[in-house]
């Protein structure tokens, strides 16, 4: 439950409604996880209320509604801690789209591989440009400048997956080009012998 335990985190510096939270949050973290949808805010405070790793109060306010006030229990700081100590295991995979594009383009074979390779390669190029901008931006802003960091890197590492992509792809992709060209020509072939065939019936 990493978002939950990223509340608990915020709630650990001083108790917050959630709007508070929500701002702290994106303040936090940047732009490299984007913004923090209110709503599923309101859930995630609701299963943690529930759990009893933070408690609510009820703040009065003269001039507005009144608000919730969220606070970290003893319970809750023990969630966090022991959460926030240990070391994180990946545990779904690698599930990026990309690789089910290279499953297209190499059935598609060697152009459609190269294509696609060259595109994507564009793609993560630009994207290292925008994250050197926000890089630069966010430079006193340790937390967020990590966090940019690590996309940098993952970005970069992408980029020497085409590569790798291209050297071991490339012959499957070359074989899968040539089957279809062969099966093409033997479609055609055959569409030539079924129509000699029915000239010399009708004649």
């Amino acid at each position: 439950m990493p978002l939950h335990h990223a509340v608990l985190a915020l709630l650990n510096r001083r108790p917050n409604h959630g709007y508070e939270l929500k701002a702290r949050f994106e303040e936090a973290i940047g732009p490299q996880w984007g913004g923090l949808n209110i709503g599923h805010l309101y859930q995630i405070l609701e299963r943690l209320v529930r759990d009893s790793y933070v408690s609510r109060s009820q703040v009065t306010q003269t001039d507005r509604p009144d608000k919730n006030l969220y606070t970290l229990t003893e319970a809750g700081e023990a969630e966090l801690r022991e959460w926030a100590t240990t070391a994180w295991v990946r545990t779904g995979g690698f599930r990026d789209e990309l690789f089910l594009k290279l499953l297209g383009a190499v059935a598609l074979g060697p152009q459609a591989l190269t294509a696609l390779i060259e595109s994507q390669r564009q793609t993560y190029l630009s994207e290292l440009a925008g994250l050197a901008q926000q890089r630069r931006a966010h430079a006193d802003e340790p937390l967020v400048a990590v966090l940019i960091d690590a996309a940098i890197a993952h970005t970069k590492a992408d980029l020497g997956l085409l590569d790798s992509a291209a050297q071991h792809l490339g012959p499957l992709a070359t074989a899968n080009g040539a089957q279809a060209r062969t099966q093409g020509d033997a479609d055609v072939a055959g569409g030539h012998e079924s129509m000699r065939g029915s000239r010399t019936e009708s004649a």
